[in-house]
C-alpha cells in the first residue's frame, strides 16, 4: 500500500515552471530520499506534498486521498514536515515549541492533556534534546533548532514524515543520530521522505532514491540500482568509487569532481 504519491505533479515559482510532471511514491516503513544538485526541485517537490506550494498540475495523494481535498488540520494529522530553515517562535522553550505539534489533535478550545505532554517528552528525547527542553529556542544553535523542528513534526504523530535536509547544520554524531532515528521510525511503519545532499548517508540509511535533475525525476529505485556511472557523472558531475556493502549492497568510498 502506498502512503504518499506524487502523480505527474507540476509546479511554478513566479511564472517559471520548476517541476515538470514528476512521479514518486513511498510506502509505510520506507525511507525515500530525494537527491540531486542544487536547484533540481527537491525542496519544491516536498513543499507540494504538505501544501506550502499548490501544484499547477497533477495530484499529491496521501492514503488514497488527494491532499487538495483535506482540511488543514486533517492534513497536519496525516503529514508532518520539517523545513530546511525552521521558523523560530520568539520566547518559546524547546518543550513549548514541540508542543505546537499537538495542536492538530485538539479542538479549538481544548487544553493539552497529560497524554499530549508524554508524547512531547518522548519526541524531545528521540532527537536528543532532553537536557535542553526548558531552554529558549532562540538561544540554540542551528543544528539544535533543526532537531526541535523534527521533534515538532514527530509530535503531530503523522503517517507520513517529510524532512528537508534533516542533517543540515548537524555534526557527524547528530547526523547519525537523526538518520538512525529515521530508520527506527520506518521500522515502526512511518513513511518518510527526505531531501539530501550527502549521497553516502542516503545510500547507508535510505531504502529508495529518487534522483532529480532540472525539475524532473530521472531515476527511482534502490541505491545500488540508481547510482550508476551515468547518474553520478551526468547529474552530479562526479566520479565515485563504489563497492558492495552489507546492508544496502553498495557503499560510496570516494568522490571526485568529474
Amino acid at each position: 500500500m502506498t502512503a504518499l504519491s506524487l502523480q505527474r505533479v507540476r509546479a511554478e515559482l513566479g511564472s517559471r515552471e520548476v517541476l515538470h510532471g514528476i512521479d514518486f511514491s513511498v510506502r509505510p516503513g520506507e525511507v525515500l530520499a530525494l537527491v540531486g544538485p542544487n536547484g533540481s526541485g527537491k525542496t519544491t517537490a516536498l513543499r507540494c506534498c504538505y501544501r506550502a506550494l499548490t501544484p499547477t498540475g497533477g495530484a499529491v495523494v496521501v492514503d488514497g486521498t488527494d491532499t487538495a481535498d483535506l482540511g488543514r488540520r486533517e492534513l497536519a494529522r496525516t503529514i508532518g514536515a520539517s523545513t530546511q530553515e525552521p521558523r523560530v517562535s520568539a520566547g518559546l522553550t524547546v518543550r513549548e515549541s514541540v508542543s505546537l505539534g499537538r495542536i492538530p489533535h485538539r479542538g479549538w478550545f481544548e487544553r493539552a492533556t497529560g497524554a499530549d505532554g508524554e508524547i512531547v517528552e518522548t519526541c524531545i528525547r528521540q532527537v536528543g534534546l532532553a537536557e535542553l527542553a526548558g531552554r529558549d529556542v532562540q538561544a540554540l544553535s542551528g543544528g539544535e533548532r533543526q532537531r526541535v523542528s523534527i521533534a515538532r513534526a514527530l509530535a503531530q504523530q503523522p503517517r507520513v514524515l517529510l524532512l528537508d535536509e534533516p542533517t543540515n547544520h548537524l555534526d557527524l554524531r547528530h547526523q547519525l543520530t537523526v538518520m538512525n532515528l529515521l530508520r527506527d521510525l520506518a521500522c515502526d511503519g512511518l513513511a518518510i521522505v527526505v531531501t539530501m545532499h550527502d549521497l553516502r548517508l542516503a545510500v547507508e540509511f535510505c531504502d529508495t532514491l529518487a534522483v532529480m535533475h532540472d525539475g524532473r525525476v530521472i531515476s527511482t529505485g534502490p541505491p545500488a540500482d540508481v547510482l550508476d556511472d551515468t547518474v553520478l557523472g551526468g547529474v552530479f558531475g562526479i566520479r565515485a568509487v563504489v563497492r558492495s556493502a552489507p546492508r544496502l549492497s553498495m557503499e560510496i568510498l570516494g568522490l571526485a569532481d568529474g
